[in-house]
């Protein structure tokens, strides 16, 4: 028996063994050295925390909120734990494993059905009882490496589960960051709004004396109170807008939005200003770029996983414990009971399943692969873009800026031209609505430039180091 035994065993422990199935390598992919769009920025280091370069209490208050009480950040750290789990699965099938298995039982049996089988005048016992317990063993030697691939392949998923979440925890940041900044920038025309509508009043009460002195018709103060109602309409429209984005961040920190409130504040953060890195120094720190490599990863060793149900498999089962008819005699040395053996089995015919899920895995490979290229160049342009938008964004509001003091000169002498009747009230109202459109155009821009930038931190992959 022990010669059989060791005739079954030897070829399998001889063979040692090896891994199938393709190593992964990081494709190669020509970032370039420059950035196409010019940088006038002072170099500074982009930390983890950026959204603190504001230096806008508010802001951090709310950042940390959101990473405390979002909810889909939650869920996406939760897919972390379960990927780390489901990996952890797989790492224990590359250990023997070991069961406790232990069974008693009484029965009963016919004794007509006994009798029969028994010499005459022999008493019978209809009852019978068995102890049985016995510690099992069992072993994949992974002889072609499947275990060690499905490991490989389900500890790059989880990898990936956690560069998404780091993703996440960036976008959620920036997300925060581009709220907080439109709520301000409402808040300022809000006071834009509330300083036209006082002014266009007062203009209102000035032009109704007049036509109640009879030193002017009710055209002009019509169309003065026509302007007062337009600005409250604006008005309006901004608090409404207000009202929405409040909810918005509301939601983005993990709170009702009935019990989420931000006391107004008009006054905008200065705009930091960073470097932005070579691109293949931002290519290895984007989170995004990580997950799709180790999606990568993940795929390339299904390909093994796959290739290996090709190759027969092998398994190791020993079991040792105690047997007997009699509790009281059960851990006796001679009712020790002993097995030990070895088992394989090989693909014969599935028709053609095991070519069919190869198959399937190295297409799964090819897309892998197509996503991850496509996760570099897209994020090579989300940087070029940012960079473009504060470029332009800066020479937009330089433009503003010109136009709006060209436009109070223009309201002025309108003012002064109507006041001295060298012109009807229709061009005081022309200029007052330039003056104001222009305001209001400055105040987006103030917060597009905040919110460009923090949409250009996280193209840089914020200050994720991947640790």
């Amino acid at each position: 028996m022990k010669k059989s035994l060791t005739t079954l065993l030897l070829p399998v422990l001889m063979s040692g063994s090896c891994t199938v199935g393709p190593d992964f390598k990081v494709p190669l992919f020509n970032a370039g050295e420059k950035w196409k769009q010019n940088q006038s920025t002072t170099p500074t280091a982009l930390p983890d925390a950026w959204w603190q370069l504001y230096k806008d209490d508010e802001l951090n208050r709310l950042v940390d909120l959101a990473f405390k009480n979002n909810n889909d950040l939650a869920a996406a750290k939760a897919r972390v734990d379960t990927a780390r789990a489901l990996a952890g699965v797989d790492r224990a099938k590359l250990f023997p494993e070991l069961n406790l298995n232990a069974a008693a039982n009484r029965a009963r049996a016919s004794e007509d059905a006994i009798s029969e089988q028994m010499p005459p005048g022999i008493a019978i016992d209809p009852y019978a009882s068995r102890f049985r317990s016995t510690f099992d063993l069992s072993f994949d030697p992974d002889l072609w490496g499947r275990n060690k691939r499905q490991l490989e392949s389900s500890s790059a998923q989880a990898d990936a589960q956690q560069a998404l979440l780091d993703s996440q925890r960036l976008g959620l940041a920036s997300e925060v960051a581009r709220q907080y900044f439109l709520l301000r920038s409402l808040d300022e025309q809000e006071a834009i709004l509330n300083e036209t509508i006082k002014s266009r009043s007062d203009a209102l009460s000035i032009q109704q004396s007049r036509a109640d002195a009879g030193l002017a018709d009710g055209l002009t103060s019509s169309r003065a109170r026509t302007e007062v109602e337009l600005a409250r309409n604006d008005l309006t429209d901004v608090q409404r807008q207000r009202g929405s984005t409040e909810n918005a961040l509301a939601v983005l920190c993990g709170h009702s939005p009935s019990s989420f409130s931000i006391a107004r504040d008009s006054k905008l953060p200065p705009i930091p200003s960073i470097q932005a890195d070579t691109p293949a120094e931002v290519l290895n720190r984007r989170p995004d770029v990580r997950a799709a490599e180790q999606s990568l990863r993940s795929a390339n060793a299904a390909i093994g996983v796959a290739q290996a149900n090709f190759y027969p498999n092998f398994t190791i089962n020993a079991s040792a414990g105690f047997e007997s008819l009699d509790a009281n005699r059960f851990l006796d040395w001679q009712n020790r009971v002993l097995s030990i053996g070895a088992g394989v089995a090989a693909p014969v015919f599935n028709a053609g399943s095991n070519r069919a899920n190869f198959d399937a895995a190295v297409s799964t490979r090819d897309e892998a692969l197509a996503n991850y290229r496509n996760s570099l160049i897209v994020a090579l342009r989300e940087v070029e873009d940012s960079l473009l938008d504060l470029k332009t964004l800066a020479n937009s509001r330089q433009a503003l800026e010109q136009a709006l003091a060209s436009a109070e000169v223009t309201k002025k002498l309108a003012q002064e031209r109507f006041d001295k009747g060298l012109t009807n009230y229709l061009e005081v109202v022309d200029a007052d609505r330039t003056v104001l459109q222009a305001r209001l155009l400055l105040s987006q821009t103030d917060a597009r430039q905040r919110i460009t930038f923090a949409v250009l931190a996280k193209s840089l992959g914020g200050g994720w180091s991947g640790k």
